[in-house]
Formats: C-alpha cells, sequence, structure tokens
C-alpha cells in the first residue's frame, strides 16, 4: 500500500472512530446535561488540569519519540513502559497527599475524594500508553476504531444508569475508570505485544532525550490552557465553571473531531516524509486547508444558530453558555492551524524550539489573562480570542520556516474560506432573524444547516477551491 493511501485509509478509519465516539459522547452528555447539575460539571472542570499534568508528567514525550523513531527494538518498548507505569504510580501518590490542600484551594471538600478516585485513571492508563503508540506507529488505525468501542460502550452505560440514580459527579468519576480499564484490556489484547521487564538507560536517554522538551512544552500548555479554569473556578464559583466548561466542550467536538482525526494520521505520516521538504509542504498544505475547510463553517453554523442549538440539546437549564459559547467558537476557529504548525516542529525534531515557543506563548497568556481579568468575564473569553490570533502568528512564524510557508501565505490560502463562512454567517443571521422567527429550535436548525450547507458547498465548487476537490477525490476514491 502506498503512503497516499496508507494516509487516506488511516483518516477513513481514525475519522470513522472519532466520529463515532463523538456521535455517542455527544448523545451521553446531551443526556448528561439534562440529569447532572452545571456545578456538578464545573467540580469536573475544577480538576482538569490535574488530569491533564499527570497524564503529561507519565507519558513524558516518550511515546511521540517511538512514534517519530524510525530503528525500534523490544528494549524501547519496554523501556518506556516501565517509566510510564513507575512515574503514574508516583504523581498518584503525589496527587493522593496533596488532594485536600487542592479541595481548599477551591474551597470544595467534595473534590478531596472525587480527585483521588479520578486520578487512579493515571496508573491505568500507563499500562497500555506503548500498546497505544505501537497501533498508531505501525498505522493500524482500523484496529484502534475498534478498540475504541468497547470502552465507549462501557463509559456510556455506566454514566447514564448512575446519573439517573443521582450519583450526580460521581457518575463523570466511575464511568471514566471504568472506560479506561477496557481500553487497556483491549489494548493489550489486540495489540499483540508484551512488555519484557528490561529498562535500558541507553535508550531511555535517547527517547528522553528527545521527548522531555515536549513534555515540558505539554505540562506548560495544560497548565496555561486550564488557567481559566482555575481562575473562574478560584475566582467566580462551580456553576460558572460549569457552564464555562459546558461551552467550551461544545465548541471544541467538531473541532478535535476533525483535526485530531487527522492529526493523528499526520504524524507518523509527516514522520515519514521529514527529510524530503517539498512533499511534506505539499502534504502539511493539503491537510491544513482540508480542515480548515471542513471546521470554519460547521463553527460559523455552532455560533449564529447558538440560541437555537442549545436550547434543543441541553434545555433552557443551560441558556446562560450560548455567548461564552458564540465567543469561545471564534477562538476555536484558529485551532487547526496551531496544531498543524506545531506539528512541523515535533516532525523536524525541534523540541528545543518547540519548547522555546510554549514558554513565549505562555508568557503572553499571563500578560492577556491579567489585562482581559480586569474586563469581567466576559473579558477573559474575548481575551482567549486575542490570544489565539497572537499565538497563530508566532507558530506560523517557525514552522514556515522549515516549509518555506509563512504566515501571510498560509493566511492568503485559508481566506477564501473564511470569506465564505463569513458570508454564509450573514445570511443566515438574516434567516434566523426575520424568516426562521416562527419556527421551533429544532426546525431553525435544519434550515439553517441546509442553508448555509448549501452555499458553502456550491461557492467551492462555483470558485473551485482546491480543498474542497481534494476532499471529494478522497470521499470517490472510498
Amino acid at each position: 500500500m502506498t503512503l497516499r493511501n496508507q494516509v487516506i485509509t488511516g483518516a477513513i478509519w481514525t475519522y470513522g472512530q472519532q466520529f463515532g465516539t463523538q456521535i455517542v459522547q455527544f448523545g451521553v452528555s446531551i443526556i448528561l446535561a439534562r440529569l447532572i447539575a452545571p456545578s456538578d460539571f464545573g467540580l469536573i472542570g475544577m480538576i482538569t488540569i490535574f488530569i491533564g499534568l499527570g497524564t503529561a508528567l507519565f507519558e513524558g514525550g516518550l511515546t511521540n519519540s517511538l512514534i517519530r523513531s524510525t530503528s525500534l527494538n523490544d528494549d524501547d518498548y519496554s523501556t518506556v513502559f516501565i517509566f510510564n507505569v513507575l512515574v503514574s504510580c508516583l504523581i498518584y501518590v503525589i496527587i493522593f497527599i496533596t488532594a485536600p490542600f487542592i479541595a481548599d484551594f477551591y474551597d470544595q471538600p467534595v473534590l478531596s475524594n472525587l480527585i483521588r478516585i479520578y486520578s487512579i485513571s493515571f496508573i491505568i492508563n500507563s499500562l497500555s500508553a506503548v500498546h497505544n503508540t505501537l497501533l498508531i506507529k505501525e498505522l493500524k488505525f482500523k484496529k484502534i476504531a475498534m478498540i475504541a468501542l468497547p470502552s465507549l460502550i462501557v463509559y456510556s452505560i455506566i454514566a447514564i444508569l448512575m446519573a439517573f440514580q443521582d450519583y450526580g459527579v460521581w457518575s463523570l468519576v466511575y464511568s471514566f475508570l471504568a472506560s479506561s480499564l477496557v481500553s487497556t484490556v483491549s489494548l493489550w489484547f489486540f495489540s499483540g505485544w508484551k512488555p519484557k521487564l528490561r529498562f535500558s538507560r541507553e535508550k531511555f536517554k535517547l527517547h528522553f532525550g528527545y521527548g522531555n522538551k515536549l513534555m515540558l512544552s505539554s505540562v506548560l500548555d495544560i497548565i496555561f490552557t486550564n488557567l481559566y479554569q482555575i481562575v473562574i473556578g478560584k475566582m467566580y464559583n462551580a456553576t460558572l465553571l460549569g457552564y464555562y466548561t459546558r461551552a467550551n466542550t461544545l465548541m471544541m467536538m467538531p473541532v478535535t473531531n476533525i483535526s485530531t482525526t487527522l492529526n493523528k494520521v499526520a504524524f507518523p505520516t509527516f514522520s515519514q516524509m521529514q527529510d524530503d521538504d517539498e512533499r511534506l509542504k505539499s502534504a502539511y498544505k493539503r491537510i491544513m486547508l482540508s480542515v480548515i475547510f471542513l471546521v470554519t463553517p460547521v463553527l460559523t453554523l455552532m455560533m449564529v444558530l447558538a440560541k437555537s442549538l442549545i436550547i434543543f440539546l441541553l434545555t433552557e437549564k443551560w441558556l446562560a453558555i450560548v455567548p461564552m459559547f458564540q465567543i469561545l467558537c471564534l477562538a476555536g476557529i484558529l485551532y487547526p492551524l496551531h496544531i498543524y504548525n506545531l506539528l512541523i516542529l515535533q516532525v523536524k525534531g525541534k523540541s528545543n524550539l518547540f519548547l522555546y515557543l510554549e514558554v513565549v506563548k505562555k508568557i503572553i497568556t499571563v500578560i492577556v489573562l491579567i489585562i482581559s481579568f480586569y474586563f469581567g468575564f466576559y473579558g477573559l473569553l474575548w481575551g482567549q480570542v486575542i490570544l489565539s490570533v497572537i499565538c497563530l502568528f508566532i507558530n506560523t512564524h517557525y514552522a514556515g520556516k522549515f516549509l518555506n510557508y509563512n504566515v501571510f501565505q498560509q493566511l492568503k490560502d485559508i481566506f477564501p474560506l473564511f470569506l465564505l463562512s463569513f458570508i454564509m454567517a450573514i445570511l443566515l443571521y438574516v434567516a434566523d432573524k426575520y424568516l426562521f422567527i416562527s419556527l421551533s429550535n429544532f426546525w431553525k436548525l435544519v434550515f439553517g444547516t441546509c442553508m448555509g450547507g448549501i452555499f458553502y458547498i456550491s461557492a467551492s465548487v462555483i470558485f473551485k477551491l482546491s480543498s474542497f476537490h481534494e476532499i471529494k477525490k478522497i470521499v470517490i476514491k472510498r
């Protein structure tokens, strides 16, 4: 199978898994949102940063090193496996001890036991991180898709049943643990790899030498990505944080479903082209434009039809998140560009530069956060939009140097897509305000989506957008 066919096949299976998972999780989240109070989602939002930090630390960036490296043996995989397990146990002990202090910080006593139990997932997930990496490296995305199914089913059943029994926030905790356990068992069974009790210092130095910069970058990214949740949880309350978390989660669903899907395929694929700049630039450009082509109109539709969308899906109990959701959609539109520009730095092995850029961006994040804090809660949200634009120029400037594809060239290529989405937004806003005024929320969504979709696709055909024809070729060939 050619590399192009591997990419297409991998993308289809990964997208199928991601899309199926997102659809089921979306359905489950709608049910849970109707059964569980916003403040309970806020409690989970308060501990998200600690879960993310634990995961980043126990992986240590070593799994990315395994994917990128070309000549590996059992010693490489076993060394990384042992490191992951030992570090995850150490992290769990630290979190177990510090849990009461975390609860005191937020003035939420329930967080102490909540984070102690939730953090067991570190140890469970560390047992299968290498197995998952092995499948990704070998581009076995069909297996990964099949493995995700049982864990998703278990998560959904347990979460809904416990929510109906009024377990509240614990529904989210125990369903996640059960899902992690099933996923780990499935990965062990289907990957076919068994770790050996061999730890090579030489192999560890090799992978940690590359991975430690990515680990520090991940730690910084997680801290500062969740900085807004920390501030909102501390300075406001769990309910407002619950609203913010739900708005952000809803916004990120189409973004992660499309971007992360191709990202899983792009990293191992780009790694095989790392020494051929022309091929790498061509592949990067096609994937980046395809993702922007899909993400931008979806977020635009959701932003314009936000009120009808929220009421229809989550009921009026969550109506307060509408303006939050609309602002976050603006920031989310640029997310794919951030991902793929940073991916180029990883593929090129520039982990030092990757870390340097993360430090610079985090300093800017703190400055923007401090300034926007004085403008209240919504000032914080608009600060995220401004921050997204600033970081875009930083990421594209440095990654563009390796591809001879600078920020202005990238913006020039994506401008037609943004322009079409902007025109679509105006048409939908007018239609929603004057034509759909007497329709129910459901029919507003149906007609709005159809109108926006027809306009966007028709305009893409008329103006012969390359990203549209690239996606069309993939669909027709498969």
